[in-house]
């Protein structure tokens, strides 16, 4: 691009150009951005910033934490909990939500994230990353779990930061996908893609192949197609791609297209997926929407679930417009 935009440049003139974002909304983001700075360092220290490995202890979703889990989370607690702009946070990692303390001042927003997505690559140097939602708090006093249960389309901005060879923030606030990189020795996010789209069709498929013995009828047509080829009903050659990264796969599908499938399976039946609603599936659809992609569960639209619960589970199907249709359409 002829000229530099840093991301402070970008979020203004949304707010004062275009009228896209109020004053606290742009404040709230260049925050989460500056987190995601602090936890791309420490990622790049890797094992000499004694970063790596286990921190001997569960998160909430039984999950084994990674040292780095626990330090992310800390970064965009601590960054956030005092400007002003928030009411209250959600984490992956955390059981409840966190209420900003009564010697900040309460602002109009609700933060919910993933800290690092990707954990089980952290210590092999693969990519891995932040994703984070934002909610209007609804009117009224104070601030309880239930203000966060709002169905993903309520989202009034969301993205993710990539940690890999470049650390990527990506963003939305409802008018499109915007891709920042950072510049390590200016110490900024620089505007490096406007208006992102994803392909509608694609030859790229993402699933952990490992549980395909595990998957619902639906799924395996659709994958034993795709392995077809040429020869097969779709007439085309596949490659799949899988990072075991939701970060890592979704930015592939927002580069150049694709279908990223985390689908219910038999393992746990009771369970409607493995993902998280809110701080996964939820500002992943909306990035993914926003670039003409299309999320659903299998059977509706991701924006359009209403959560039940904080830490509610779900199937995901998201990418390319023409193969999530026809996935989607293969189930009852």
């Amino acid at each position: 691009m002829s000229a530099r935009i840093s991301l402070t440049r970008y979020l203004v003139e949304k707010q004062r150009v275009h009228d896209r974002i109020p004053s606290d909304l742009r404040l709230l983001l260049e925050v989460v951005a500056r987190a995601c700075k602090s936890i791309s360092h420490a990622v790049t220290k890797g094992a000499l910033g004694d970063v790596l490995g286990s921190a001997g202890t569960d998160n909430v979703q039984g999950e084994i934490q990674k040292k780095l889990d626990i330090i992310a989370n800390e970064v965009l607690i601590d960054a956030n909990e005092w400007g002003g702009h928030l009411a209250a946070m959600a984490s992956e990692e955390m059981e409840g939500i966190y209420v900003v303390p009564n010697r900040y001042p309460q602002g109009e927003y609700l933060l919910m994230f993933d800290p690092l997505d990707g954990s089980s690559n952290i210590d092999v140097n693969v990519s891995i990353g932040t994703i984070f939602s934002v909610l209007k708090k609804p009117e009224g006093a104070g601030v309880s779990e239930q203000d966060f249960l709002q169905c993903g389309h309520q989202q009034v901005a969301a993205g993710y930061c990539i940690y890999g060879p470049q650390t990527t923030l990506v963003l939305t606030v409802g008018d499109g996908v915007a891709m920042f990189t950072l510049d390590r020795e200016q110490g900024s996010f620089i505007l490096t893609q406007e208006d992102v789209r994803i392909p509608e069709d694609t030859k790229e498929f993402a699933i952990n192949m490992s549980n395909m013995r595990h998957w619902d009828a639906p799924v395996k047509r659709y994958i034993d197609e795709c392995l077809a080829g040429k020869q097969g009903p779709r007439g085309k050659d596949f490659n799949m791609r899988w990072v075991a990264s939701m970060v890592a796969d979704v930015h592939r599908i927002l580069t150049r297209g694709g279908v990223f499938l985390y689908p219910w399976d038999k393992r746990e039946p009771d369970k409607p997926g493995k993902l998280r609603l809110m701080y996964e599936a939820n500002p992943m659809g909306w990035l993914v929407e926003q670039a003409g992609g299309t999320a659903t569960d299998g059977k509706q639209r991701i924006l359009d679930i209403q959560p039940k619960k904080l830490h509610q589970r779900v199937s995901v199907i998201l990418g390319s417009k023409n193969e999530v249709e026809r996935v989607t359409g293969y189930h009852p």
